[in-house]
């Protein structure tokens, strides 16, 4: 209604205005009057277009001061435009919004439905387990009752079984110890066999070397035991000098030794001549800790100290092996026998000994090898290294050869 009413009145104060101007005009003209050094006709039409001008201010400014929306849209139009884009982009975001919330609810709704059908699941899967633990329940007691006579069964077959085992044992107790022996046998041959091919390739390379004393070769040993411990210095003083004899003979053979050529650390001295004054019997070593070359003029030297003690007993068996009824050939035989003593070398040198080899009388080696080599077809000789004497550290080794026949199907005799 307002609205009407503001037309209205434009529509009026138009009318009047133009009036106004109109009158205005016409007085302007007749009286001829001039602004602004202007002719009379262009000063009225100058006041004409103020009043049409004043009549759209007026107008502009009545329906300004009426119209609070009119002064709204009018001042304020793009600032709304403004807002009412933002608003419209909102609303769609708060519509994606909503339709994602919805689409997780959905979610929501079909995960719960889904837990809800997983649980009646697990329960009637409960359900079926109980089920089936009841039966395997009553099949269990039923099973014990039917186990029970077989588990009787089963003590009477072990007691009958741990008879039996009893009498394998008992039977087979000689076989056991013969494959023991055989293994023991082996074992010692394989190492006597690596050894001895050990010191062929050490030998080898010593000659090829000239090489006259070797790394860790003895150049003099003795026995000792101490009356008192001031004995001590002149002992290790004898055995300097006789480790100096050995050495300038072996490096610088057919000439006087007329000089200190064996060079040994003070300090090891100086621990030898204490650890000597201790109670107890000794054995004192001086080696060479290089290879030496003939013709060299210096040995590095250092003593080795280790208690006495026995390493071989009389009648101790070293070593043993088989000849095998098929082995008759004299150079077999002989290799055979090298074998049994390089085990029985290997075996005091382990037990602590510092013999450089063993002592064999070679003419009862040559007749025992010829002997073995004409033995009767079928037999198998069980050779055997035996000590003939005691031997301490220091001392050498003795031994005699033996050898056992046992004939094929019968027991080990003694020819």
């Amino acid at each position: 209604m307002s609205g009407w009413l503001l037309i209205l009145a434009l529509l009026v104060l138009g009318g009047v205005l133009s009036t106004l101007g109109d009158r205005l005009g016409s007085r302007v003209g007749k009286a001829r009057l001039s602004l602004f050094n202007l002719r009379p006709r262009k000063t009225a039409v100058v006041i004409t277009v103020l009043t049409g001008s004043l009549i759209s201010a007026v107008s502009l400014a009545l329906m300004l001061l009426v119209s609070e929306r009119l002064r709204v849209g009018l001042f304020e139009l793009d600032q709304i435009q403004d807002r009412l884009r933002d608003s419209r982009a909102a609303l769609q975001r708060n519509k994606g919004e909503l339709q994602r919330t919805r689409g997780e609810l959905e979610r929501s709704r079909l995960d719960l439905t889904t837990a809800e059908r997983r649980r009646d699941q697990a329960l009637a899967s409960q359900r079926r387990a109980q089920s089936q633990l009841l039966a395997a329940e009553r099949r269990v007691d039923t099973l014990r009752r039917e186990l029970q006579p077989l588990q009787a069964e089963r003590v009477r077959l072990e007691a009958e079984r741990a008879r039996l085992t009893r009498e394998v044992r008992g039977r087979d107790a000689e076989i056991r110890r013969t494959e023991a022996e055989l293994a023991s046998v082996r074992q010692r041959i394989a190492a006597g066999a690596k050894e001895l091919k050990d010191l062929e390739t050490n030998v080898i390379a010593l000659r090829r070397g000239d090489v006259v004393i070797a790394s860790g070769q003895p150049l003099a040993t003795a026995k000792v035991q101490l009356q008192r411990p001031e004995q001590a210095r002149q002992v290790i003083d004898a055995l300097l000098q006789e480790s100096n004899r050995a050495a300038f003979q072996l490096l610088l053979p057919g000439q006087a030794p007329n000089r200190q050529i064996l060079l040994v650390p003070r300090s090891d001295i100086t621990r030898l001549e204490s650890l000597l004054g201790t109670p107890g019997t000794w054995v004192v070593s001086i080696r060479s800790a290089a290879n030496v070359l003939r013709g060299e003029a210096q040995v590095l030297a250092f003593p080795d100290l280790r208690p006495n003690r026995q390493v071989v007993e009389q009648g101790e068996v070293l070593s043993r092996t088989a000849l095998e009824p098929d082995v008759r050939e004299l150079d077999a035989v002989r290799s055979r026998l090298n074998l049994l003593l390089a085990a029985a070398f290997a075996k005091v040198q382990r037990q602590g000994t510092l013999a450089n080899g063993l002592q064999f009388d070679t003419a009862s080696l040559n007749a025992l090898a010829r002997e073995l080599s004409e033995r009767p077809a079928g037999v198998t000789a069980n050779l055997e290294a035996v000590a003939s004497q005691n031997a301490d550290t220091p001392d050498p080794i003795s031994v005699e050869l033996r050898w056992v026949r046992k004939d094929a199907g019968t027991r080990p005799v003694r020819p």
